[in-house]
């Protein structure tokens, strides 16, 4: 009896696969039919030029269609065991010779007399022409007759593991289509597919695969991209509709709270701060729980709202928590709330306190007399009890995993909840994406801000840029120097921040004060260098990525980034967001000597732009959704080709018609919708959680 095949059936069961074929297709993450029919193809090459042998370039790719004239297989007389498989192929109009290695069986398939389709790179080789293992496709009576090739057109190219070939894929995975496909469930409603014009599943896989040419191409990407937004979005949708039909609490928000907060402080609030702070106040007094993501560019001054927001919950008589990645970044919002906060009991709650020194805390808190409570992943510990919590501040989420976001505001009855980054994206991008937040934005910084003078250099370079930093070092300045990894490695060519460290402090920089700094140190030799730094007591401090959040000193006005290849785009913008918070110019200096287009591309991004909405923009630009928003974070493992920053008219169609069908069938009863509910639960496990009771 023949095995029939469905979603879930694993790839190793398919003709032509087996056991072992298998585990190169696991390699890749291709378990199951549906993995393979959705590993869509990096690329596509256009073979449809069929070109006369006469005609064909030296150096470029290129198809023919040929008669095999002859064939031979012989052993390399300079390699033992080495075949060399080899063929003439001709046309009316000449002859080329094409020669595979290590692929004895190629006799058994390339026969003399028939008809191959080749594509490779042209070369010249003894006088002749030659392709080396191009990519063929003999010719078939049916090919004859008419029928596309998979060699001859639009060429899909996949992301394949070492031993399978291109053809070879291609090959099960037509084969798997042609099985599959009728039993293929389209989940999309009939009707959102009219209104928007988009094709049905079957042929949109169909033809995202084998397009018969680019405009099949363009649709199919089309509407399977539609789909992975809709799905995306229900849930999303749904989580806000029940965010609103919880009670929260009701602030009453004193008019004069804000000026008596503005006195405070010994700089004027700009426009954009203001603006989110009313706001905050509206969400605040509301009778649901506030539920915001506050975006903004490194040194917008999230911060100082986040203070005033839980100046309203204390007021009300409620404890307020701000949850931050780091000990050091918890120090420092403890040390600056400490100032600004005088009439409140604030307290630190980190790891590495002291036993007897948490008891105490936990105590604290747990007795309502800490108000405000500061700290890291700490505040995620079981024993630690809230008397009264009304509002939760995470900031840098994306630091943070999807459940650790969601834990700490369960230990209150419906707090409000603020969420913070540092990693700004164009506003309608960050409303389709946070679909269950509402949005505030800080698109300014505070006045006096320059922007940081930002240079790229080689190695060779080097030295000139030492004898720069120790000019604004005698200026009474202070520098970073940054590098990627704290021990040198054997199998990358790294300098290292120990040993840079060393080298620095006792030859190039021996009258100055050097200090070390990386994640490896515990958190009170961290805080401890941190602190002489800041205070003036180390002219230059070496890093690692552990200064990448939240480090203010002000007198910090150059930072050089060693192997600034080796950091992602946000985080190098992340870490030139610790220089320019003074009064003085400011440089950040980047060197590299990588010559590969993602790291060049990034460095020219740095280069070119200040601003983060610029640099996120660029950074989705290169690295794509997943990469960027975290696929772990966000759920955009579900877009697999869908992008939101290349088709945002399409994901906000998405969005538009899942609120559409929601408000019409908000528990997905209905019967046309019975398969677009079975798709749900499988990729978004839990999102009934959120339909209305």
């Amino acid at each position: 009896m023949v095995r029939k095949i469905n979603a879930d059936t694993k790839v190793q069961y398919l003709k032509g696969v087996g056991p072992k074929r298998a585990r190169l297709f696991n390699s890749v993450g291709i378990v199951t039919v549906e993995d393979l029919i959705y590993h869509f193809p990096r690329r596509y090459e256009d073979r449809s030029n069929l070109l006369p042998i006469s005609r064909l370039q030296e150096g470029k790719m290129q198809t023919i269609r040929a008669h095999i004239l002859s064939t031979r297989q012989r052993r390399s007389w300079r390699r033992r065991g080495f075949n060399i498989f080899e063929i003439i192929a001709g046309d009316s109009t000449g002859r080329i010779s094409c020669v595979w290695f290590n692929q004895p069986y190629l006799k058994n398939y390339i026969k003399i007399g028939r008809d191959i389709i080749l594509y490779g790179r042209v070369e010249r080789y003894s006088g002749r022409l030659q392709m080396v293992s191009p990519e063929f496709e003999i010719v078939s009576d049916k090919d004859n007759a008419g029928s596309s090739s998979d060699i001859a057109g639009l060429t899909p190219i996949y992301k394949i593991p070492d031993g399978l070939t291109q053809r070879y894929f291609r090959r099960i995975l037509r084969g798997c289509l042609e099985e599959y496909l009728p039993e293929v469930v389209d989940v999309l409603p009939y009707d959102i597919r009219v209104r928007n014009n988009l094709l049905n599943l079957a042929k949109s896989l169909l033809e995202i695969h084998f397009p018969p040419d680019m405009s099949h191409l363009k649709e199919s990407y089309r509407r399977i991209s539609f789909e992975e937004f809709f799905l995306f979005q229900i849930p999303l949708i749904l989580k806000k509709l029940r965010k609103k039909q919880k009670q929260g609490i009701s602030h009453k928000v004193d008019a004069i709270l804000l000026e008596e907060f503005q006195g405070r402080l010994n700089f004027k609030l700009t426009p954009a701060q203001t603006r989110v702070i009313e706001e905050i106040k509206k969400d605040m007094s509301s009778s649901y729980p506030m539920s915001r993501l506050l975006q903004g560019d490194v040194g917008s001054g999230k911060t100082i709202v986040a203070l005033f927001a839980c100046l309203i919950a204390i007021r009300g008589g409620y404890q307020a928590a701000i949850m931050v990645p780091t000990e050091l970044l918890a120090r420092q919002h403890y040390y600056n709330s400490s100032l600004l906060l005088k009439d409140i009991n604030i307290v630190l709650l980190v790891s590495s306190l002291a036993p007897s020194k948490k008891i105490r805390t936990y105590n604290e808190i747990k007795e309502g007399r800490a108000q405000l409570i500061i700290g890291t992943h700490a505040l995620l510990e079981g024993r630690l009890n809230f008397k009264r919590l009304g509002l939760v501040v995470i900031d840098e989420e994306h630091k943070f995993g999807v459940s650790q976001r969601a834990f700490l505001p369960k230990r209150g009855s419906n707090p409000d909840v603020l969420i913070m980054t540092a990693t700004p994206i164009p506003r309608t991008l960050a409303i389709t994406l946070y679909g269950d937040l509402d949005i505030s934005v800080i698109d300014e910084v505070p006045p006096g801000r320059k922007p940081v003078v930002t240079k790229f250099v080689t190695d060779e370079q080097r030295y000139d840029v030492y004898r720069f930093v120790e000019s604004k070092i005698r200026e009474g300045r202070q520098a970073y120097i940054i590098y990627p990894i704290i021990e040198e490695s054997c199998s990358l060519d790294l300098r290292a921040a120990n040993q840079m460290y060393l080298f620095l402090k006792d030859r190039v920089f021996p009258d100055c004060r050097v200090g070390l700094v990386h994640g490896q140190l515990n958190a009170k030799q961290q805080h401890g260098v941190m602190s002489e730094f800041k205070a003036g007591n180390i002219d230059i401090l070496v890093a690692t990525t552990v200064l990448e959040v939240g480090i203010d000193v002000p007198n910090a006005s150059v930072m050089v980034i060693e192997h600034a290849e080796r950091f992602g785009l946000s985080q190098l913008h992340q870490l030139r967001g610790r220089i320019g918070r003074g009064e003085f110019e400011s440089y950040c200096i980047l060197i590299s000597q990588s010559d590969s287009e993602e790291a060049r591309m990034r460095i020219e991004a740095m280069v070119e732009y200040s601003d983060g909405f610029c640099i996120a923009e660029e950074d989705l630009k290169i690295r794509g959704p997943g990469e960027f928003f975290g696929k772990r974070q966000h759920g955009l493992s579900e877009l697999r080709i869908a992008n939101p920053l290349t088709q945002l008219q399409l994901l906000k169609r998405a969005r538009h018609e899942a609120k559409r069908l929601l408000r019409l069938d908000p528990n997905l009863e209905w019967r046309q919708n019975s398969a677009l509910k079975r798709k749900l639960s499988e990729r978004f496990p839990g999102y009934e959680n959120y339909i209305a009771a």
